[in-house]
């Protein structure tokens, strides 16, 4: 006969695992057409969580935008206030800063990324304001959900 005990133990585990799970991943929703054909508005991203310094060029990462410069945001008075952005790495630390990136150094510094929206038409990117801090990574999109 199976005691209290023995069945508390696997739920225990059980708990334990998905608080590591959530943990180490998370589900993202993509709101706009920044990200298309790649990803469209409403998709859902499974992110696994990877330090900012972890991420490579070519990765679509989730990550906090910055606040917008005075001259962007006046081209855009209704742009929402950014919160997570969904873009791909195009340059890291210690490689070339892409020419259409207006005031940075010529290579990438540490702490710092470029990121583009794969729609060069829609969404805040490197083109817009310049470097993102890799401390606002949360993580490297997986795949779609």
């Amino acid at each position: 006969m199976l005691t209290a005990l023995a069945l508390a133990v696997p739920l225990v585990v059980a708990a334990s695992l998905a608080v590591r799970v959530r943990r180490r991943y998370l589900v993202v929703d993509v709101r706009g057409p920044s990200m298309m054909p790649t990803f469209r508005d409403g998709d859902r991203v499974l992110v696994k969580r990877v330090p900012g310094d972890r991420v490579r060029a070519g990765q679509v990462v989730v990550l906090t935008g910055p606040e917008l410069p005075a001259g962007v945001r006046a081209r855009a008075p209704h742009a929402p206030p950014l919160g997570l952005l969904v873009k791909r790495v195009t340059a890291v630390r210690g490689e070339a800063v892409p020419g259409y990136v207006t005031g940075a150094p010529p290579r990438v510094p540490a702490g710092s990324l470029v990121v583009l929206s794969d729609n060069p038409a829609a969404g805040v990117d490197s083109r817009t304001v310049g470097l993102f801090s890799t401390e606002g990574v949360a993580g490297v999109v997986l795949r779609r959900l």
